[in-house]
């Protein structure tokens, strides 16, 4: 019997790369992949925020849905987004996030079929 083709990372062991997304190195968040592809920008990943961390504002190619695992964010809007919350950005979406807690969520982007 073949073997499943999988990569397993763990949110809570493994290490996180310097954050990068929008741009330039972010210093205060990191990040780690699991699915994401650079090329297509598309994929599953996970970002870790430091306290104080902001995101550069962009705008979504793609759809972007991410999960609150830990802490908090405020969104660009003034909207506070804490564990458990699921987000949903249509394609076309500009905002920027940032937390004064810190945060860890986890950021699918996506093409809706």
């Amino acid at each position: 019997m073949n073997q499943p083709q999988r990569s397993i990372v763990n949110v809570y062991d493994d290490d996180y790369a310097p954050y990068d997304m929008e741009g330039p190195v972010q210093d205060d968040m990191s990040l780690l992949v699991g699915s994401y592809n650079n090329d297509s920008q598309r994929g599953i990943y996970v970002i870790r925020m430091q306290p104080g961390a902001e995101t550069i504002a962009h705008t979504h190619g793609c759809t972007e849905e991410f999960l609150i695992l830990e802490g908090e964010l405020i969104e660009s809007d003034g909207t506070v987004l804490k564990r458990g919350d699921l987000v949903t950005y249509e394609p076309g979406s500009h905002h920027n996030s940032r937390t004064e807690t810190g945060c860890l969520l986890i950021g699918f982007d996506w093409d809706r079929v």
